[in-house]
């Protein structure tokens, strides 16, 4: 199991700068709850030390045993999903979460994402030759489309986002002809558009009500005040963090936190009390950060030494990427409102976790790459 792999290529400035990250994470959800006596930055710090020991199982354990345990994980991780819907906890309308002996509560729709990762790295890698057939990508699709569907009865309309757009990226890696790229973005952008404008004529019916409003609120934010409130403070109070904020544990009154004007800030919004607490350059250090982990995700996929290594930092990546992006955008009004954490800083043991072992599959495949 350990012949081929080369201590002197663990990437230990990848590790530090996820821990570097996650500390800061550390510093504003303190900062975030210091009012509410909450301990969530000690139930967060529990997370990290769990999250850094199943990473460092991961980056030690070959990952070509564990492509070997694809259909399993699979498997599993669709029983998870199944089982959410029948005996999840329920929480704003939404049932996401499951209670489990010794685990605890936990959220299988995020370890999924890590699942998902290593099952389609070793799928696609089976179907290498022959990705661009017809049967094939309608195989993909239904094996895709299974827990998708699951996450989206939930209902998690951004999670079901997430892993779509992360497979397609690892579809591309894998070799998807341009003609299909192009070919769905024909098809997808249109839809998009059409989708929109369908909401704003209040006409579609795929669509929860939430969801509509959110669309509705990005779209028209001042003829939907109440439900753009979120995002109109959220980047009322980057603004007001300006060059070097107002600083962490602060007690001003018209802080965010402290005047409760946003209800998801110690997560879905954590970004707003890093702007206004950590000023602009505490938020471009997170920004940096998170840029420079996706950059030694990709890196790590250009000197893996097969197709299957790639795949697997190629799918860490985009759902790094992506989320991060995402996140961002939400709480600077770019993105309408869609609930999805900032990776590794965000309030959630499950969310960090489940990214620390998508590192530690990153390291793994960098300790057995190229030079």
């Amino acid at each position: 199991m350990f012949k081929e792999l080369k201590i002197k290529n663990f990437n230990f400035l990848l590790l530090l700068s996820v821990l570097s990250v996650s500390v800061v994470g550390i510093l504003v959800i303190q900062s975030a709850t210091i009012n509410t006596g909450e301990n969530l930055a000690g139930k967060q710090m529990m997370g990290i030390i769990l999250g850094v020991i199943l990473l460092l199982i991961a980056a030690f354990f070959d990952y070509h045993y564990l492509i070997n345990l694809s259909w399993p994980i699979y498997i599993v991780l669709n029983a998870l999903l199944i089982a959410v819907i029948f005996f999840g906890d329920s929480s704003h309308g939404a049932t996401r979460w499951i209670e489990l002996p010794v685990i605890g509560t936990f959220q299988p729709s995020e370890i999924a994402k890590i699942g998902l990762i290593v099952f389609f790295s070793m799928f696609l890698n089976f179907l290498k030759d022959r990705i661009n057939k017809v049967s094939s990508l309608l195989i993909i699709i239904g094996l895709l489309a299974i827990p998708v569907g699951f996450v989206l009865a939930q209902p998690n309309l951004s999670t079901s986002i997430v892993i779509i757009v992360m497979i397609f990226c690892m579809l591309f890696v894998a070799g998807l002809s341009y003609k299909w790229i192009f070919g769905t973005a024909a098809v997808v952008i249109p839809s998009f558009l059409l989708l929109i404008y369908m909401v704003a004529q209040g006409k579609q019916t795929f669509l929860l009500g939430y969801q509509v409003q959110r669309i509705l609120s990005w779209i028209s934010p001042a003829e939907n005040t109440a439900s753009y409130y979120q995002q109109a403070n959220s980047i009322m109070a980057i603004g007001s963090g300006m060059l070097w904020g107002k600083g962490l544990n602060n007690t001003a009154v018209d802080s965010v936190k402290n005047g409760n004007f946003l209800s998801e800030f110690k997560t879905d919004f954590i970004f707003s009390v890093i702007g206004e607490e950590m000023g602009f350059l505490g938020s471009l250090l997170v920004i940096g950060l998170l840029a420079f982990i996706i950059f030694e995700c990709f890196l790590t996929a250009a000197r893996a030494k097969d197709l299957t290594g790639r795949l697997i930092c190629t799918g860490v990546m985009s759902l790094i990427a992506f989320q991060s992006f995402t996140n961002i955008a939400v709480v600077t009004g770019i993105f309408p409102n869609t609930g999805l954490p900032l990776p590794f800083i965000s309030y959630g043991v499950t969310s960090l976790v489940s990214m620390y072992i998508g590192i530690g599959l990153v390291l793994n495949v960098g300790l057995y790459g190229k030079k």
